[in-house]
């Protein structure tokens, strides 16, 4: 068996925090809640494909739902006048009302800003993605990417791993590219990832990306 394990998770608790955030569960919602966050996460992962979202983070009490979509082009979302969240807002009311599922009195989408884009894996992923989609040299699209990051502040590595038919070869194979330091195991290394699809004619590429971004030292182990 392997030791894979998701960056992501493999440092909950210790620098990073849930993306989904409850507060004042009453026993038995449990189900329901999860169910609700699972379902918007997948709509709005295929509905604001294309709009460079880093992440999606829901905050839940009695009384309010909050949506927070973190994205590099806030007026994508947007929209002119806010046409855009507010059309956003409805289809998530819609989705979840065809679900059946019950909510909080009040239902809030905050859209935020992303500073520096090229140090989110997530946002780095969808342009290696983009650029496969246009039938751009697979290649050349990894080191052109890699090379913007790690001019991004406070980046310190890269490594990219594409898996597919690349090229359009008749066999799938896996590629990868590492810039700079990318350590896995260490658990104040603050390492973003992200995955994405590149959709071709001939088929799906995968593309995963890792983003090492210095090491986190709490209060006590700075003093």
């Amino acid at each position: 068996m392997t030791h894979r394990v998701h960056p992501y998770a493999h440092r909950l608790g210790i620098i990073r925090d849930w993306k989904s955030r409850w507060f004042g569960t009453l026993k038995g919602q449990y189900q329901e809640f999860l169910k609700t966050d699972v379902l918007l996460r997948e709509f709005l992962e295929k509905r604001l494909r294309g709009m460079y979202v880093d992440t999606v983070e829901m905050e839940r009490n009695q009384n309010i739902y909050r949506i927070i979509i973190k994205t590099a082009r806030p007026g994508m979302v947007i929209g002119r006048s806010g046409e855009g969240s507010t059309k956003l807002k409805a289809e998530i009311l819609a989705k979840i009302q065809k679900a059946k599922l019950t909510m909080p009195r009040e239902v809030r989408v905050d859209i935020e800003e992303v500073k520096d884009p090229e140090s989110h894996s997530a946002i780095v992923a969808y342009m290696i993605a983009e650029g496969l989609e246009k039938r751009l040299p697979f290649r050349r699209v990894m080191k052109q990417a890699m090379e913007k990051t790690m001019q991004s502040k406070g980046v310190l590595g890269i490594k990219v791993t594409l898996s597919g038919r690349l090229g359009g070869a008749e066999m799938g194979r896996v590629e990868s590219l590492r810039l700079g330091q990318v350590p896995l195991q260490t658990l104040r290394a603050d390492i973003d990832f992200a995955r994405e699809k590149a959709y071709l004619s001939y088929g799906v590429v995968g593309v995963k990306v890792w983003i090492y971004r210095g090491e986190i030292f709490n209060d006590k182990a700075k003093n």
